[in-house]
């Protein structure tokens, strides 16, 4: 099938943002513009075709990035709207890992947000260049230049504004595009009819001031230019342009947008500076992975030509078709009915459908080809972060790194009918979210999940309710501590049983050291001239990692350990896996008491914007909750208080904030660290545990 356009006039972009910054608005503006929607989904009315999940349309966020084809100005673009809440910050993740280029949304009254800093970091992470849209320029206390000043403090000092609004709030009449100095008003019924007309005289001083420095930032990164710049010669727009293209994909600026894409002005340009300073798959430098053959790193470049390459970046399930699989195609082209190698399992899959999605509806392909992005039906054992590959030239991409889940809670089904059905539902979750766990407790027997935040669990529990059919009792959420070590020890373990017949027979010496937090655990082998037999590493190994999945002082797991098999002994007859494995466990729990073990709990990094009048307050309920302040601003007319505080004090914190301020402040938190609990805290953890 032939491509909807060339390969260099293809846009992989997502919009990333804070959690209410009108992310999802602008998809539908989008979308609109474009023609693949004929009218406007309001995210209020419960309508957005992006947000096509029951639970999205009934709480008004973005729960699960949706993906659509648009077209504009001969140009394809694959457009991936992403969720703001950082409950699902891996749809984020994984969305960027893919996408060439973002837009990022920001409040027009609140400027830079935690989340905003946290989606910010991610696209950093990858490189991926970006434009801003500054947007809720119409809602009462929007401040276009607070919002500049706070992405420069914030975020980067290369965000270049080339746009300036004409008024805000109520008086927000269209923007000033500052390439041409000419001012654009949004006309007809839904903005769609851009006039362009002279600046009027009382913007003209604020043009002028913002032109020279776009001029002077972007004349910076090209040497010409700046001569040009210097010598006062006059520098044209299509060279402005130019340069401003080169630096956007070298992530050296950042152009900025303005607007209110709910009043529907300045959108249209957002899809003009796609097109313009976005990059396509060929302006990036071609996709590295580990050949399996060889194990050298190899290089694909965006051509159909080359042997077929992509990442499959989601997994999610589809009422009417089964289990969808997502993945963005980075070499070489994908035929419908062809077999490709997951080079990460070893197994082959045939693709017996090739889907172009348009949020939750699909139009049928037979092929796709380098740069696209698509899904297929009917995978058996493919998840995020497998790479399909062509099996005669097998590659490895890299994959993509989740955080790890910080609250748990029990699950059991209401019948014993239920209980076969529950697991298979979590599972299929599971292969959909790396973020939400499952995991059986040994001695209790109890099924526990795990995720990122209450609102995870709660939409997990609606989802199995209404998908699934699966009606559960749930116990209520709890901390996901963690476990680990503070000094170096030395420990042996010796398992010796001797009955009648063939006894049992391990012994091993281990040393344990901690490593950096969040480096996770390592296992060294270094065992000399033949002390245990390489058949009893492996079985040692499993012991200690059973162990540290046990825990040493309250069963929570051990992590950021690293631990060395230096020596030990074996027995010709008696010695077995079974036996190395009991001394390789207990060794690592002698060695993890002698080198003092702690509890570790999750930090959050907790905004809260209140009314000044309740300031006082809402600051000692935050230091009762053995929170840190951080950081307190003011905004219009509200103060803002960053602070740190541990995620078990926050349970119910909304329903506390609301009684405290007569239901006038706003809070929203997301995960920092895992840092140590104090030995008070980490007594009544172990008593509670144990009772």
């Amino acid at each position: 099938m032939p491509r909807l356009s060339p390969i260099e006039r293809n846009r992989n972009i997502g919009v990333i943002a804070h959690i209410d910054a009108g992310k999802t608005t602008v998809s539908e503006r989008l979308i609109f513009y474009t023609g693949a929607s004929h009218k406007i989904g309001e995210v209020h009315e419960g309508e957005a075709v992006m947000d096509w999940m029951a639970q999205e349309r009934e709480r008004g966020i973005t729960i699960t990035s949706a993906a659509i084809t648009l077209s504009w100005k001969n140009h394809q673009i694959n457009l991936i709207d992403t969720p703001g809440h950082i409950d699902f910050t891996a749809e984020v993740q994984r969305s960027l890992r893919v996408l060439d280029g973002a837009v990022v949304v920001f409040d027009g009254v609140a400027g830079v947000e935690p989340q905003s800093e946290t989606v910010w970091r991610q696209a950093d992470r990858y490189g991926t260049p970006r434009i801003c849209f500054i947007n809720k320029l119409d809602r009462m206390g929007a401040n276009f230049e607070a919002d500049i000043q706070s992405i420069h403090d914030k975020l980067t000092l290369n965000a270049v504004p080339v746009q300036i609004p004409m008024g805000v709030e109520e008086k927000l009449q269209g923007v000033v595009d500052l390439f041409n100095m000419k001012a654009l008003y949004f006309e007809g019924e839904m903005g769609e009819k851009i006039v362009e007309k002279d600046i009027p005289e009382e913007f003209k001083e604020m043009a002028e001031t913002y032109r020279q420095k776009m001029v002077e930032k972007i004349a910076a990164e090209d040497e010409a230019l700046l001569e040009k710049f210097y010598a006062k010669k006059e520098i044209t727009v299509p060279e402005l342009k130019t340069v401003l293209r080169k630096s956007c994909l070298a992530y050296k600026l950042v152009p900025i947008f303005c607007g209110s894409a709910l009043k529907n002005k300045g959108v249209q340009p957002v899809l003009d500076a796609i097109v313009e300073y976005l990059p396509s798959p060929i302006d990036l430098p071609p996709v590295q992975g580990i050949d399996t053959k060889t194990g050298q790193t190899i290089e694909r470049k965006p051509d159909d030509k080359e042997p077929f390459s992509a990442l499959v970046f989601k997994v999610a399930t589809d009422p009417y078709v089964g289990t969808l699989t997502y993945f963005r195609i980075y070499s070489g082209t994908l035929n419908k009915g062809s077999y490709v190698l997951n080079s990460i399992t070893g197994e082959q899959e045939r693709i017996s459908r090739i889907i172009r999605m348009h949020s939750n509806t699909r139009a049928e392909l037979d092929s796709l080809c380098a740069g696209e992005i698509g899904a297929t039906v009917g995978l058996k054992n493919t998840v995020t972060g497998n790479t399909l590959c062509d099996i005669a030239s097998p590659i490895i991409l890299e994959k993509i790194v989740f955080p790890e889940p910080v609250i748990s809670m029990r699950v059991e089904p209401k019948t014993k009918a239920d209980q076969e059905k529950l697991i298979a539902s979590l599972r299929k979750l599971t292969t959909e979210d790396p973020t939400f766990r499952i995991k059986e407790d040994q001695e209790t027997g109890e099924t526990i999940i795990s995720g990122m935040g209450e609102l995870h669990l709660d939409i997990i529990a609606d989802r199995l309710r209404r998908e699934f059919n699966v009606d559960a009792n749930y116990g209520r959420p709890q901390v996901a501590y963690k476990e680990t070590i503070l000094g170096e020890a030395e420990a042996e373990g010796k398992y010796i049983r001797q009955s009648g017949g063939k006894g049992q027979y391990g012994h091993v010496w281990l040393r344990v050291k901690p490593k950096e937090r969040g480096a996770g655990y390592e296992f060294i082998d270094e065992i000399k001239g033949g002390a245990i037999p390489k058949e009893f590493i492996a079985p040692t190994q499993k012991g200690i990692k059973e162990a540290m999945d046990k825990g040493i002082l309250a069963g929570y797991p051990v992590v950021d350990v690293e631990v060395t098999l230096f020596d030990g002994s074996f027995h010709e007859v008696d010695s077995s896996e079974f036996a190395f494995k009991i001394a390789g466990s207990m060794a690592f729990q002698a060695a993890a008491k002698r080198a003092k073990t702690i509890i570790l709990e999750p930090i959050m990094k907790t905004e809260v914007i209140t009314p000044p009048d309740f300031f006082g307050q809402v600051i000692s309920d935050l230091n009762s909750r053995r929170g840190k302040i951080e950081e307190t601003k003011e905004r219009v007319g509200v103060k803002v208080i960053d602070a740190l505080v541990p995620l078990s004090e926050m349970f119910g914190y909304a329903t506390s904030i609301r009684s405290l301020t007569e239901g006038r402040a706003s809070f929203t938190m997301q995960f920092d660290r895992y840092d140590r609990v104090p030995e008070n805290v980490a007594k009544e953890i172990i008593e509670g545990k144990r009772k």
